[in-house]
């Protein structure tokens, strides 16, 4: 019925949204009206609203009408409720205070429980340092009992040899002694405690005193029981790095200092490999009986094996480490780099080798982590060595890199000293003689800088001028320029300028060039051999993301390709300027027929095989050093820029040969006689044809010599119409004959 009475009433079919959306409890306004307005506008939204409005009105005013009695009913029923509310409040007065009283009462119980409990807290923590103390009073004198019936039955002559104390008689002691530290550390700052601390203090000397003792006697007489049965006593109360302090100082230490001796290690060619030979010698012949106590072997028994120790990195690593600073400072200068590296890589293999006699990976990583194993490994001053190594390469390098261009030694896969010195500072980066795996970074970075620097020194012979004297005259300065960067020092003087001072600048030759492309060609392909080379030392150290370093000796390569195409302009420049200042003394050949009465030409010119001598020797000297498909290229280009002009050259003699002839017949109409025969005395050809056909031979001999060079003279820029050229003037010159 109550749930039948807060259901709204049902609107038209017709209305923009849902009755029942007003009634859910996370009904929002903003919502709602946001929600309507994607429908029907906000006009439509109000009319429905309005609507539905008064049919709550209408649906209240029949709610009241059907319940009518009940709210006229409602204040009559309310009449004299205020007396009986009045009635009420006096006895709830009541019962407060009385809620008040036992309250009050309760909480006096609680505090009075409370101290009650506190004070039996106190008594009991009382009783339990009165106890400790009990236990520390008792262990002291049994300790004391122990050691009093040892020494007389010491003094009655039994067993006079053995140690103050036996095995078995030092495991009780240390099991008494390790509750009496456990207890006394729990009853500290008891005045009690205070007065018993001397007789602690002379236990305690006793004991280590004859632990001591009875270790030694158990490692001289090589008695695994005694052994074990101190290691354990040792390991009860505590002292493992006492025992293992002990034997480094009176077992090892002596046989270090009797092997590192630097008199030895410097005098003999292979004394530092034999004193670490040495030196790991002593754990299999002095530890034997410790490391099968404690399971540092694997034919330890687990059932009689003492835990805790490790003699091999707690007591032999750090005398020999101690032993090797002290006695032999001179392992680790790194002054002569070669020595250095040497020693380095024999003491590495040393360390790796003492990590197998470890036994175990944990045992590793305790040597690993041991404070004198960094002290071991931080004394060989590594940035120093790479710094010597780096003046080396990078003074060799720039001595190479010079303004004169040296020939490489013979025998070497180079042309210039510059691209050999790069090679092999190269490889020296990586070679054993050199690399060591904690520098792998300094040597990536200097092997970039090294491909770097030569690319910058190819850009820089591009700026010099080419001469056209011989390859020695190149190898004097003749004019003045810049200075050249290095590895080891910037261009800069520091402020953002360039450098004030100015020096001479070498001329170039072709030949140089040449064998700058040529070197540049087989220094790309030998990167992947150099990434072949680094690849195994890059794995030596773990390193496996090897896409970034061939990624970055593309970059290399791809910087050094790039000076490629200017070096072949500046030969190809150098090669047709050569051919064309031969080519251009076409120019004299009318002069040589002009009013000379020679004889028509039968054979080319001189200056046409002048002209092709550059490319026969380029083809010849260094066929073997670049690559055919490279000189062809080069031989084209050169043609095609000489040619071009030699054609320009050809059509202005041929022009000026027509201008004279015509010249020549205005002249004869003018003086309306006939004129001095304009023919030669040579069968009745003209000078003017002479001129033409000398060309055409010219222009003919050139391109068979071209197609000697084994060129297409169709490949040749301007050729095909140089040849039409002379061929018209030829067969102008062939009718022009009686």
């Amino acid at each position: 019925m109550e749930k039948s009475r807060m259901n709204l009433p049902k609107g038209p079919d017709t209305l923009c949204f849902d009755k029942d959306e007003f009634m859910k409890e996370d009904f929002d306004v903003d919502h709602f009206v946001s929600d309507c307005r994607k429908r029907v506008q906000l006009e439509e939204l109000r009319d429905d609203l309005e609507l539905y409005y008064k049919l709550l009105k209408t649906a209240m005013v029949e709610l009241i009408n059907k319940d009518y009695a009940d709210f006229v009913n409602l204040s009559t029923n309310l009449v004299g409720m205020d007396k009986a509310l009045n009635q009420l409040s006096v006895p709830l007065g009541q019962l407060r205070e009385e809620v008040l009283s036992l309250r009050s009462s309760v909480s006096e119980g609680i505090q009075a429980v409370d101290e009650r409990m506190s004070k039996q807290d106190d008594i009991r923590k009382k009783k339990m340092c009165v106890l400790r103390l009990i236990q520390v009073i008792r262990s002291v004198e049994k300790i004391e009992k122990i050691l009093t019936s040892q020494s007389s039955k010491e003094t009655s002559g039994l067993e006079a040899s053995s140690p103050l104390l036996t095995g078995k008689i030092l495991e009780r002691i240390a099991t008494e002694f390790n509750q009496l530290q456990f207890h006394a550390v729990q009853s500290k700052g008891m005045p009690l405690l205070d007065k018993v601390r001397p007789r602690i203090a002379a236990i305690t000397a006793m004991l280590q005193q004859s632990l001591e003792g009875l270790l030694l006697e158990g490692l001289q007489t090589s008695n695994v029981d005694i052994i074990r049965h101190c290691l354990r006593t040792y390991a009860t109360i505590d002292k493992t790095r006492d025992a293992e302090a002990l034997v480094g100082q009176v077992l090892v230490k002596p046989y270090v200092d009797e092997v590192i001796i630097e008199q030895f290690v410097q005098s003999h060619p292979d004394g530092l490999q034999i004193m670490y030979d040495k030196l790991l010698d002593f754990v299999p012949n002095h530890c034997r009986l410790l490391r099968e106590v404690t399971g540092g072997v694997i034919s330890s028994a687990k059932g009689n094996v003492v835990p805790g120790y490790d003699f091999l990195v707690n007591s032999v690593w750090p005398e020999i480490v101690q032993g090797l600073e002290e006695k032999l400072p001179s392992l680790f200068n790194p002054g002569n780099p070669d020595a250095f590296h040497e020693k380095y890589t024999i003491s590495m293999d040393f360390v790796r080798r003492f990590e197998v006699q470890c036994g175990s990976q944990a045992s590793v990583k305790r040597l690993r982590a041991h404070p004198a194993y960094h002290s071991f490994n931080n004394k060989w001053n590594l940035p120093v060595y790479f710094q010597i190594r780096f003046r080396e390469i990078a003074g060799s390098l720039e001595a190479a890199l010079t303004e004169v261009l040296e020939d490489a030694p013979a025998g070497s896969s180079y042309c210039l000293l510059a691209s050999h010195r790069t090679w092999n500072s190269l490889r020296k980066c990586w070679s054993d003689e050199m690399f060591l795996p904690l520098l792998v970074h300094r040597l990536w970075k200097l092997t970039l800088q090294i491909l770097a620097r030569y690319s910058v020194f190819v850009n820089e012979l591009l700026l010099r001028p080419i001469s056209n004297a011989s390859t020695k005259d190149t190898k004097k300065p003749l004019v003045t320029g810049s200075k050249e960067p290095s590895i080891t020092s910037g261009s800069n003087d520091g402020q953002g300028n360039g450098p004030s001072e100015t020096k001479p600048v070498v001329f170039i030759s072709s030949t140089h060039l040449v064998y700058v492309v040529a070197d540049l060609t087989k220094l790309q392909e030998q990167l992947p051999e150099l990434l072949e080379t680094i690849r195994p030392k890059l794995e030596m150290i773990g390193f496996k993301n090897f896409s970034s370093i061939t990624a970055a000796l593309e970059d290399s390569r791809l910087s050094l390709s790039a000076c490629m195409p200017a070096l072949s302009d500046k030969i190809i420049q150098d090669l047709g300027d050569s051919c064309f200042s031969y080519l251009k003394s076409a120019l004299e050949v009318p002069r040589l027929y002009r009013r000379t009465n020679k004889e028509a030409p039968t054979k080319a010119s001189s200056y046409v095989d002048s002209a092709l001598k550059p490319f026969y020797q380029l083809q010849n000297e260094h066929k073997d050093k670049v690559q055919q498909a490279i000189i062809q290229q080069w031989l084209e280009g050169a043609l095609s820029e000489s040619t071009h002009k030699y054609y320009e050259t050809v059509s202005d003699v041929l022009n000026s040969v027509k201008k004279m002839e015509e010249s020549l017949k205005r002249l004869k109409q003018a003086r309306k006689s006939t004129p001095a025969n304009p023919m030669g005395s040579s069968g009745g050809v003209s000078d003017d044809s002479k001129i033409r056909l000398q060309l055409a031979l010219d222009v003919e001999y050139l391109g068979e010599q071209i197609q000697k060079l084994g060129l297409q003279t169709s490949n040749i820029k301007s050729f095909p119409a140089l040849t039409e050229l002379v061929v018209a003037a030829k067969d102008q010159a062939t009718a022009e004959q009686p």
